[in-house]
């Protein structure tokens, strides 16, 4: 049909009966009219493109007037002429869609369309059958009104495909499409169809949906492609995330290997090679390549996170290596970090890898390799020092914090067997009969590092990051316990001095070296002494007056972490709580609940309650005894102290910590570097959180229990050293409680019982025969 001819139709059906104009109501009416089977398949057609045109400013007129002709076009005639079929699909297209910027009664009517067009099947029906056409448009109109239905109403669509005769068969069939714009379109329209629908995922599984998506990550170059990588890996991801069955059956077919291939892993490399250096280093400036890259390692984390499988500890050793000893961004190494099994089976200290670190001033094009290290030295490292130990980047970013606490996740779940726990703190403990002391570890190091004013950040986060390390070893484990409480480190002095390395600056000859006296046995601090003094000078610099509010928040940081380790250490532990009240302990936690403001419960609410479990858990002989803090708890006020744990849970920075994350935004959003990011920081870990929720009850009761009372044998510490939830203590308490008055009032009744007998018995006795 030529343009005139066109033109000249479309006049001939606006036209009213005597040549006036019509009004658009009119128009739509006589055009809908001309729908019907009965007249010529081009009036048929100009009719559709004008009710096209008229869709755009008429939508309610044309959906309420002409719809069922649509419809009846669509499956009589779209089949037949792909003209006819794009321009109908085009106008219902234009009545379903939802603009997010319209307004409220616009998107009513939208769905009140696709309601109409979904009434029955057979329109679901006729539009998987239409994607086996070859014409472009038509093919091209058929996905994106399919894009918008399912959108609108996924669950109805997603229900009549199951039913279509021909569905899986061309929605797979369309995969195969090598034009780019049809091939992106069927990907969007398969990422909705497959989207949270088992029965979809399996059919199209088993039709060979990921052989498919598979080659055309091959074809676009892997994680280097583009948006159409992401999307057939957003699809493989759709297929596998919550569908044990296509689990399996994917494991069954060769494509694993393919997943640690994309990120140049070598999927087959034995344990005792390293890895390849352009896995180690890559080019990870294109964000498409990040995207791609980050939805890799998700599915990969998928079947690492089911069950079985042969691939599992190559996957792991791939998402170790890429978070330790690779150039990645941040945000790739803490989704590899926290993918990695619960139930971590790598042997880290005797796994090897080889770090990387830029060369300063470089903009990361230049990198020096490390010396072959142990897995778990390099975790402890990211934990304490960063990515890079801080080379590229020392102020303390969100994702730069997301990724240590995803190493300290990794090392708390290696360390769950208590003889790991114990095997990492005997390294600590002096040898018997030695000389010389171990050296420190890095842990160490960081953990007794001196507090000093102006305090600095990096030096607050890692002493920080090293309690939660340390509490990770010692918490609910006695003998890790004992053997810390032996742990006598080197001061930092020592581990480090710089006498060996003086060079004069005026050529001068080095000064004789000073020979330094040899400590006296009973001068040497144990690491809870230590510790203990380090609490108490950081409580006193908090309180000077001349504190700016960001140096005072690092303080706060500083002593939580301080107080969140003594809490974990000294709990049922009574030798170590006898060791850290006679260091001066009751000085150092009277103070704070007594002078800290009730706007931040934090310190207040730890004070309390370590104040608490020194009180219920000092059970052996020593200057300071119940009795002796059970005065300056009466004095303090029971309620009050109560009321300083009960309060601590209010406070945000508690609150916000989950299971998955506990790095929270800076208050001052001002505070960004160079890039625009933004500053993340860390109070508590979900560990400490989880535990204190499980025992703060206990703590609470046994505050106002007598000095005198004998420690708690049923429900408490000696039975179960994991603790109990709060809740359940406390239902067990009230259900004592019950217990015992009814206890009280059946022995009432059965004196009363008893009285009575004996009455009657003397009745019946005194009675005359």
């Amino acid at each position: 049909m030529t343009a005139m001819e066109f033109l000249n139709q479309t006049y001939i059906a606006l036209r009213g009966p005597t040549g006036a104009p019509q009004t658009a109501t009119d128009a739509i009416a006589r055009l809908s009219d001309r729908l019907s089977p009965a007249t010529l398949l081009a009036d048929r057609r100009a009719a559709v493109l004008s009710l096209k045109g008229l869709a755009r400013d008429c939508r309610a007129d044309v959906g309420e007037r002409a719809l069922p002709g649509l419809l009846e076009v669509l499956q009589n005639d779209a089949e037949v002429d792909s003209d006819i079929g794009k321009a109908v699909l085009d106008t219902l297209n234009l009545l379903c869609e939802v603009n997010e910027d319209a307004s409220a009664q616009a998107k009513e009517l939208s769905f009140k369309h696709t309601d109409q067009v979904l009434s029955t099947e057979a329109a679901t029906h006729k539009l998987f059958a239409l994607l086996s056409d070859q014409s472009f448009y038509l093919r091209l109109a058929v996905l994106q009104y399919l894009v918008t239905l399912l959108q609108n109403r996924r669950q109805v669509v997603q229900g009549y495909f199951l039913k279509a005769p021909v569905g899986p068969t061309t929605v797979i069939a369309i995969l195969d499409e090598r034009r780019e714009i049809i091939r992106t379109e069927a990907l969007t329209m398969l990422q909705l169809l497959l989207s949270q629908n088992p029965d979809i995922q399996k059919i199209l599984a088993f039709e060979g949906a990921f052989e498919k998506l598979f080659n055309i990550i091959a074809q676009e170059g892997g994680v280097e492609g583009s948006v159409a990588v992401r999307d057939a890996l957003t699809c493989v991801d759709n297929l596998l995330r919550y569908n044990p069955s296509n689990q399996s059956y994917f494991r069954e077919t060769p494509l694993p290997p393919v997943l640690p291939s994309l990120l140049l892993f070598p999927p087959s490399l034995p344990p005792h090679e390293p890895t390849p250096q352009n896995f180690a280093l890559q080019f990870w400036d294109p964000p498409q390549k990040r995207a791609n890259a980050i939805l890799v390692v998700g599915i990969m984390g998928i079947l690492v996170g089911s069950k079985g499988g042969s691939e599992t500890f190559a996957f792991c050793r791939c998402f170790v290596e890429l978070g330790l000893s690779s150039n990645a961004p941040a945000a790739i190494k803490t989704q590899a970090l926290r993918l990695l099994p619960v139930n971590l089976t790598i042997p880290l200290p005797s796994m090897t890898i080889t770090p990387y670190i830029p060369v300063p001033e470089t903009n990361g094009e230049e990198w020096d390799r490390l010396d072959p290290a142990s897995a778990l030295d390099a975790l402890v490292e990211l934990v304490l020092h960063g990515e890079y130990n801080g080379v590229l980047n020392m102020k303390r970013t969100r994702d730069s914090m997301e990724l240590r606490s995803a190493a300290l996740g990794v090392f708390q779940n290696f360390v769950q067997k208590g003889e790991i726990r114990e095997a990492i703190v005997q390294a600590m403990v002096p040898i018997e009969g030695a000389t010389e002391r171990p050296p420190i570890t890095p842990l160490l190091q960081s953990l007794i590092a001196l507090p000093t004013s102006p305090l600095d950040v990096t030096t607050v986060t890692s002493t920080h990051l090293s309690t939660l390390l340390f509490a990770d070893l010692v918490r609910f484990s006695s003998r890790a316990k004992a053997l810390a409480r032996s742990i006598i480190p080197q001061s930092p002095s020592d581990a480090h001095n710089p006498g060996s390395f003086f060079v004069p600056a005026d050529g001068g000859p080095a000064p004789a070296p000073v020979a330094e006296e040899e400590p006296e046995e009973d001068e040497q601090q144990t690491l809870l002494q230590i510790l203990s003094e380090h609490l108490s000078l950081a409580l006193l610099s908090r309180r000077r007056a001349d504190t700016s509010e960001r140096e005072a928040r690092e303080w706060d940081r500083l002593i939580v972490g301080y107080l969140c380790l003594f809490v974990q250490w000294l709990w049922e532990d009574p030798p170590s709580v006898r060791e850290f009240l006679e260091a001066g302990a009751l000085g150092m936690l009277v103070e704070p609940i007594n002078q800290m403001p009730e706007s931040d419960p934090i310190i207040p609410g730890l004070c309390a309650f370590l104040l608490g479990l020194c009180y219920e858990f000092n059970r052996e002989p020593g200057e300071i005894t119940r009795n002796t803090i059970y005065p300056i708890l009466t004095r303090l006020g029971i309620d009050l102290l109560v009321g300083r744990i009960t309060h601590m849970r209010d406070d945000d920075r508690f609150k916000a910590v989950g299971p998955d994350t506990f790095v929270l935004p800076y208050p001052s959003q001002s505070i960004a570097n160079s890039e625009g990011e933004k500053e993340g920081e860390v109070w508590f870990d979900w560990a400490f959180v989880d535990f204190w929720k499980s025992n703060y009850y206990t703590i609470q009761k046994g505050i106002s229990a007598d000095p005198k009372a004998p420690p708690p044998s049923a429900g408490h510490w000696f039975l179960h050293p994991t603790g109990q939830n709060s809740e359940t203590l406390a239902l067990v308490a009230s259900l004592r409680e019950t217990v015992q008055r009814q206890a009280q009032e059946i022995e009432a009744l059965q004196s009363q019982l008893n009285e009575s007998s004996t009455n009657a018995a003397e009745a019946s006795r005194s009675a005359p025969r």
